[in-house]
């Protein structure tokens, strides 16, 4: 029965990302640093030693299709594993196979291997028997046990960009021209399928095929409402667990740090069209108010909570403008890292120092017998005119801790140093002795 389903599949159409794998890496479009003359995975090639190589990146960015190529260009057999089905007997039939003949074994969602496999896939490799590639969407060094890592060449893919998406969809208008469907799109309708593909190659073929096939005539004439047909139900490109997520997130907190609204905007909108919960999202903006704004602007983290409080109210679609005006707040807001740095090197000083006695005026004075102990001598800012007295608070000099990030925008924290400065006499400490 398996063999009449397996014929049944060759006996229909393949679709057309896979009718358009490439047979050699000159024919990859995209990931210039892997597969670019001069590159280590052409220099194994010509080595005819491959060994073992993982290919890691996001959905749709060539990851089989170089796998392939490789394979191609090597002269060796194609045997593809995967992780979830895949059990240590399968890799040993490949093993007895390749002593035979010679192997390129691939294994999709290598991270879902066990360590009995990935061990008995590295024995294989090591002794020179057949050579491996393996693809993860996951960060290798995170989601791979580390002797496999230690043992493989590792090579990150990115996904495409929109040249390169486009020029995807013009090889696949060209393909389907080849098989008699002559699809008729226009420069724009070009670029608006590669970029709302996410620089997911397979993603924008399926949907250019879908669109092609099934008419009555042989000449389809694409229009919006067509593609905006297709891409409404397809699913995001945001896997809110793997590295796009962390890398997204960081971009969008580095771009308020930054003070760049329309970066902020950007990273925002895509982390929104992933599906993102407006709650983190919040919390994050919540978290760099205090971070990155802190005393330049208290006001920042005043917005910063009220959003948070906002969106479990009212959830998409109208959230989206709520943390939109938080994360513009944050961004366009003068900086300060001060309360940041400040309870770092705090924290830092109580881990690696004894713990310091508490002043005696400063100790808890509120019950009878306290004087006897020696609990007096504090003074009250309050009874003076000025609303501060000198006394000592710690034994840590001044400005061991907290140091100023005042800068010339009328900040909070400026207005502060200039107000203490004429109080005490002082001037506060800032950083890197400024």
């Amino acid at each position: 029965m398996s063999d009449l389903f397996d014929r049944g599949v060759a006996l229909g159409r393949m679709p057309l990302a896979a009718q358009l794998r490439p047979a050699t890496l000159d024919d990859v479009i995209g990931q210039p640093g892997a597969v670019a003359r001069g590159s280590i995975l052409r220099r194994r090639i010509a080595g005819g030693a491959l060994g073992s190589v993982i290919l890691y990146g996001p959905p749709g960015v060539g990851k089989t299709s170089i796998a392939r190529a490789v394979g191609n260009m090597l002269g060796k057999n194609f045997r593809p594993l995967h992780a979830t089905r895949s059990g240590v007997a399968d890799i040993r039939k490949l093993a007895d196979e390749a002593r035979m003949v010679p192997l390129l074994i691939f294994v999709d969602e290598v991270q879902r291997f066990s360590a009995t496999q990935a061990d008995d896939l590295l024995a294989i490799c090591e002794e020179g028997t057949a050579d491996f590639i393996g693809a993860t969407t996951g960060n290798p060094y995170h989601v791979l046990t580390p002797a496999l890592v230690s043992r493989s060449t590792i090579l990150k893919l990115e996904p495409l960009t929109l040249e390169e998406m486009e020029q995807v969809v013009r090889r696949g208008v060209d393909h389907l021209r080849g098989e008699g469907i002559e699809v008729s799109l226009t420069g724009a309708q070009v670029r608006r399928i590669a970029g709302r593909s996410g620089g997911d190659a397979r993603r924008a073929l399926t949907t250019l095929e879908s669109l092609a096939v099934g008419h009555d005539a042989k000449r389809v004439t694409i229009t919006d409402a067509m593609v905006d047909e297709a891409y409404a139900a397809a699913p995001v490109n945001h896997d809110r667990s793997g590295d796009a997520h962390y890398d997204v997130v960081s971009a969008f907190v580095k771009s308020m740090r930054g003070s760049d609204p329309d970066a902020t905007l950007y990273w925002l909108a895509r982390l929104i069209h992933g599906g993102e919960d407006p709650r983190y999202i919040a919390r994050r903006i919540m978290i760099h108010a205090s971070e990155d704004v802190g005393l330049a602007d208290n006001a920042a983290l005043q917005t910063a909570v009220a959003a948070m409080q906002a969106v479990e109210k009212i959830g998409y679609p109208e959230a989206q403008i709520v943390l939109a005006h938080a994360a513009l707040h944050v961004a366009r807001a003068p900086k300060s890292g001060s309360a940041c740095r400040g309870i770092a090197a705090a924290m830092q000083f109580v881990a690696n120092n004894p713990p310091a006695a508490v002043p005696l005026h400063l100790r808890d004075a509120h019950y009878k017998g306290a004087a006897s102990l020696g609990h007096v001598g504090y003074r009250f800012p309050h009874d003076d005119p000025r609303g501060w007295v000198e006394q000592v608070y710690s034994p840590i000099p001044k400005g061991t801790l907290y140091q100023s990030d005042a800068r010339d925008a009328g900040t909070f924290e400026k207005r502060a140093d200039e107000y203490w400065q004429r109080v005490t006499g002082e001037m506060q400490a800032r950083k890197g002795g400024q």
